[in-house]
């Protein structure tokens, strides 16, 4: 007899837990942009939010947890994690680039501006300019494992560091700003050109 694993549904508690933390999460990203990082308090943002300043501090125990939060749904919306995670000697390489397009389209598309809150951040909180830090040096391990998983596949020449070395740069928020925000490219625009550029670049 086959099993069905669903997962339970959500209870009613759950789901307020969960709208609290997105309501608590949108309301940062506003002020921090807004303010800037040092600048926004913690009351400020309960007030937009339209919850106690308690509820915040359950939920994310201080305003450097609530920017741990916003990265954190931003990687979840991207699904970059995702691709990195499943780069492997076994996935066709233009299929991995293809996917790699996508996921940085939604990263750039979703969240440039939790960029600009990272670097305010960081100026302000020593503790933000190292979690800024560690984010970048995962970002380059990230990379790292692509470049493994395309071994397979990439032209002759290509060390594991040149291509970590490529696809971070080819993959870089300024080239997305140069091309959708600057030269009114749209967003699928940007995405087909970086597949193909990534391909070009790295496939032999």
């Amino acid at each position: 007899m086959n099993k069905v694993n669903n997962q339970a549904p959500l209870t009613h508690r759950q789901r307020q837990a969960l709208e609290t933390r997105r309501l608590i999460l949108e309301a940062a990203r506003r002020l921090f942009l807004e303010q800037g990082y040092g600048s926004a308090t913690i009351e400020a943002i309960a007030s937009q939010a339209g919850v106690s300043v308690s509820s915040i501090y359950a939920n994310f125990g201080s305003k450097r947890g609530i920017l741990r939060g916003i990265r954190e749904a931003w990687h979840q919306e991207s699904h970059i994690r995702e691709v990195a995670h499943s780069a492997s000697p076994d996935m066709d390489g233009e299929v991995l680039l293809e996917r790699l397009a996508h996921a940085t389209r939604r990263q750039w598309e979703t969240g440039a501006d939790v960029l600009s809150i990272y670097r305010s951040a960081a100026a302000a909180d020593r503790d933000a300019s190292a979690e800024l830090a560690e984010a970048l040096q995962g970002r380059q391990a990230a990379f790292e494992r692509l470049a493994e998983g395309l071994r397979p596949y990439r032209s002759p020449g290509l060390s594991d560091r040149k291509t970590a070395a490529l696809l971070r740069a080819l993959c870089l928020p300024e080239i997305h700003a140069e091309l959708v925000i600057q030269s009114g490219w749209t967003e699928d625009d940007y995405e087909a050109w970086l597949a193909s550029t990534l391909k070009q670049a790295l496939l032999r």
